[in-house]
């Protein structure tokens, strides 16, 4: 009788843990597809028209949108280490776009989303591009990852940048070397070019289906980082000249391809009642390159901004039988919150590190009168804190910003020249100004003072621009 009192003593705190693990009979599979570059209206469910995105639309029916989701940083090291590490990006010193020449990355104590799934014996993949540090000590295999293929940086990192097209080879290798594709930890191939760069998505893909049959049998965590529609855009010869959009829109078509490959495994397997799949990007557009970016919609700027078309993304999560279909979250939420939701959904432990995310379950499965967990998000560009957002107002610090003040991005490739304008203090009420196009500052000097209180306390501990922080611990080095 003791043993049956223990039982059902124990079995409500494990449904309240996990709530779909119990049903099924193991913990739930984890897959987080991440675009890179992609606009906040480049996909259907989000607004995009000129090319069809029906896998993504089927999602959203099937799951559950997120309209006011976030990235630490809209660039793509830091974006990829907040939503890895639970940690704004500042934080564990990764900053920018790490290069080819970089020698620092991802440091050995950070914990990974795959180090808390190795907590209870996942099995974790990384297929794409990992962008936290090219040298063997940073790639994935030594991140909590047993298998991974792909990039280790962005596809324009090499010698055809446009920047470096009027040089001679020799001159352009200075520069920049060649583009090199890692499986494992090993080099695979040390030139990779344009028509490899066509096979990406779909041998991203092909890995990623394949790692979900080889591990159906045991709780899995796939990390799809793609390398699409970062420039220079490259597409299989099954999408090109499919779209209405040009080649934007035929990389998009098959994004949307590779993502409905993974779902259909995962439906095929009968393993959809029991999957947690997230589907967002880790920047906005980056404008300057017209018709090769992507649009951030009804959003301000783009990529290399932190005005919302810069860090706020499209995001649907996916979960059937779990995640009410055909629901939206208006509430804010950010990368930093899936590390620990991960942790709480699966019951593992979390880092004994400081981290910045929170769980944010009762946004994913639909909790009535749910709100976000976070007080605020705040919104680094480099070691300069440039706005704060807390439930409908955004407030933005006087700093530069790039912009094409209007004028069209470039074409075929080529990128327009940006111009630098300058803002200074700010508040938007994000819920009837969507665009940050009308400063209400005056208008509410409270929330301009409740949010400045916030902003300081968190420039003690991450700094801003020359002031040092209290609580940033440093990148790995060589």
């Amino acid at each position: 009788m003791r043993s049956v009192l223990t039982v059902l003593t124990v079995l409500p705190g494990l449904a309240l843990l996990c709530p779909a693990a119990c049903a099924a009979d193991r913990l739930p599979n984890i897959v987080i597809i991440f675009i890179d570059d992609m606009g906040y209206a480049d996909i259907g469910p989000f607004g995009a028209t000129e090319y069809e995105t029906p896998h993504l639309d089927r999602m959203a029916g099937e799951g559950r949108l997120f309209t006011d989701f976030y990235v630490t940083q809209a660039v793509c090291s830091a974006s990829r280490a907040g939503l890895l590490t639970g940690c704004y990006n500042v934080r564990i010193g990764i900053l920018g776009a790490l290069g080819p020449r970089a020698k620092h990355g991802i440091h050995e104590n950070e914990v990974t989303i795959a180090e808390i799934c190795k907590q209870k014996n996942y099995a974790t993949a990384c297929y794409g591009k990992w962008h936290l540090g090219h040298h063997k000590k940073f790639l994935p295999l030594q991140h909590g990852f047993d298998d991974y293929f792909g990039l280790p940086y962005s596809n324009d990192m090499w010698p055809w940048h446009p920047d470096s097209l009027h040089l001679p080879m020799e001159e352009r290798l200075k520069r920049r070397p060649h583009l090199p594709l890692i499986d494992g930890n090993d080099i695979v191939n040390p030139q990779v070019t344009g028509r490899d760069q066509e096979q990406l998505t779909t041998q991203y893909t092909q890995r990623a289906v394949r790692f979900i049959e080889e591990h159906r049998e045991e709780p899995f965590f796939v990390y799809v980082p793609h390398t699409m529609v970062h420039v220079p855009l490259h597409v299989s010869d099954k999408f090109r000249g499919k779209s209405r959009r040009g080649l934007f829109g035929d990389v998009m078509m098959e994004i949307d391809w590779s993502v409905g490959q993974i779902l259909d495994t995962l439906r095929r397997l009968k393993l959809d009642d029991n999957t947690l799949v997230i589907f967002t990007a880790d920047n906005g557009p980056w404008l300057s390159y017209g018709d090769h970016a992507g649009s951030a919609g009804p959003l301000r700027e783009g990529k290399g901004t932190m005005f919302d078309g810069g860090c706020r993304e499209s995001c649907i999560m996916w979960w059937p039988g779990t995640i009410p279909a055909g629901t939206r979250c208006t509430e804010p939420a950010m990368t930093i919150d899936i590390l620990p939701t991960v942790a709480r959904l699966i019951g593992a432990d979390l880092p004994d590190h400081p981290i910045d995310g929170k769980d944010i379950w009762p946004l994913i499965d639909g909790t009535p009168g749910a709100t976000s967990p976070q007080e605020a998000y705040y919104f680094y560009y480099g070691r300069q804190l440039q706005a704060i957002r807390s439930g409908r107002w955004k407030l933005h610090f006087p700093h530069s910003y790039r912009t094409l003040a209007g004028r069209p991005g470039g074409r075929n490739g080529l990128p327009a020249k940006y111009s630098q304008a300058h803002i200074g203090l700010s508040l938007f009420d994000l819920q009837t100004d969507i665009g940050e196009t009308t400063n209400v500052a005056d208008a509410h000097p409270d929330v301009v003072e409740r949010l400045s209180k916030l902003a300081e306390a968190m420039r003690h501990e991450l700094g801003d621009q020359n002031r040092p922080g209290t609580a940033i611990r440093p990148a790995g080095t060589l």
